[in-house]
């Protein structure tokens, strides 16, 4: 606290000055005839007493006055250095500490201030609910958002809505519901969350709300806008190769001599395209379900030339390499699963684009516990960092990509059981692997 060498040797000289004062006292007294030496050694004991009492009581003065500033929080206090021996320092020492104190005062009122400018500038309304205060706006937001009741009673909020009032009354520490309140600008939906806390002894609560209504309202366009762009790209998807194929249908009829065996195939196939597009269109009707499978088994390899002809109608010029195990059965939605295909064989194809002598492979085979049906190309291939990502909706790596094929691949394959890998195929490109449980 300050004291230092020369507070202790002043000590211990009054110390030494009351013994000498006290010795000369006890020899005047034994003395006979010395009645001024006794007055003069009562005086100078009196005198050295009193110095000792005034050396140390000022120190606890000075300590005193100190307890008291802290006390009062009076930090701009000041302590008297002067005396000497050692008041001084102590009067340095406790001058600063009083400073320190009193910085440490400024930098919290400063930090209270921006506390207090960051809540009442939330972008949330903050409402404080305390049982002696009512509820009461904590900050700007609350104050515009609730300016339509008198009081500070939860009831008088009840104008906001009942609902909202019963929660303000009884509010539940960690509760957060979607509430819908009448402001001013009309009916929105809030996101009203509760919080408690303990305010001078008391238990609160501080409660905030969050209109969300844009944001709902923006997420429901952009649901329905991605909902347009999946539906449009798959019927596009498979237009595509009906259109192709019912021109090359209308070619052979149209010839002098028409292949009608053909043409029966070629009309069969195209009417089992046509069908099981109405099928897939009419299972997204329900805008929140995704289209739900309707497993059938059926024979492998009718199923894997009708998707040759599919895959030619549409590119004429390229090569579909088939593979099918003999006898294969699956179990599956014929229409979602020739769905996931024309998907994944037309990012191959894109994939392959770039190339002189392209090649897209389609493998249907036994395995021991499920069938695999399998896509490759020998394009540049999916990096393996890129794996896990060419599922999500709208991820795509070329300019003109949608990024919804592969995420339609993903939902039917989820909605059906299946399993789907990635992985490089034996051309250096890409296989993509579906495994259908047998």
């Amino acid at each position: 606290m300050g004291f230092d060498a020369r507070y202790t040797l002043a000590l211990l000289g009054w110390l030494a000055a009351v013994l000498l004062a006290l010795a000369a006292n006890v020899a005047a007294w034994l003395a006979d005839g010395l009645a001024a030496a006794r007055l003069i050694a009562g005086l100078a004991l009196a005198g050295t007493i009193a110095g000792l009492w005034r050396h140390v009581s000022r120190t606890n003065l000075t300590i005193a006055r100190f307890l008291e500033a802290l006390r009062h929080r009076d930090f701009a206090t000041r302590f008297d250095a002067r005396g000497g021996a050692g008041f001084e320092r102590l009067a340095q020492a406790l001058g600063a500490a009083m400073q320190d104190l009193q910085r440490e005062r400024q930098a919290g009122e400063r930090e209270l201030r921006l506390l207090e400018a960051l809540v009442d500038d939330a972008p949330v309304a903050l409402l404080s609910v305390d049982p002696q205060r009512g509820v009461t706006p904590a900050n700007k937001l609350a104050r515009r958002m609730f300016d339509r009741h008198d009081g500070v009673r939860p009831a008088d909020f009840a104008p906001y809505g009942a609902t909202f009032a019963e929660r303000l009354a009884s509010p539940a520490g960690g509760q957060r519901e979607l509430l819908l309140l009448r402001l001013s600008g009309g009916p929105q939906r809030a996101i009203v969350r509760t919080a408690a806390l303990q305010r001078l002894g008391e238990q609160a609560h501080i409660v905030s709300v969050e209109p969300v209504q844009g944001t709902l309202d923006a997420v429901e366009i952009a649901a329905q806008t991605d909902l347009v762009r999946v539906l449009t790209h798959e019927i596009l998807n498979s237009l595509t190769p009906v259109m192709s194929l019912s021109r090359t249908l209308h070619t052979m009829l149209e010839a002098d001599q028409p292949a009608l065996g053909e043409a029966r195939e070629a009309a069969a196939t195209l009417a089992r395209r046509t069908q099981g597009l109405r099928d897939f269109i009419d299972s997204y009707r329900a805008v929140a379900q995704p289209p739900v499978p309707r497993p059938v088994r059926f024979l492998a390899g009718p199923f894997a030339r009708e998707m040759e002809r599919l895959f030619y109608a549409e590119w004429p010029h390229r090569h579909l390499g088939v593979e099918v195990s003999d006898g294969l059965e699956l179990e599956a939605d014929p229409d979602l699963l020739a769905q996931a295909l024309i998907n994944l064989l037309r990012n191959a194809v894109q994939a392959t684009d770039h190339l002189d002598k392209p090649g897209v492979h389609l493998a249907m085979r036994a395995e021991s516990e499920c069938a695999s049906i399998e896509v490759a190309d020998n394009g540049r291939g999916i990096p393996p960092a890129q794996r896990s990502e060419i599922f999500l909706p709208f991820y795509t790596t070329r300019r003109e990509g949608s990024g919804i094929g592969l995420n339609l691949v993903r939902q039917i394959a989820v909605a059906s059981g299946w399993s789907i890998e990635v992985d490089d195929s034996p051309e250096g490109g890409a296989l993509l692997r579906l495994l259908l449980p047998r």
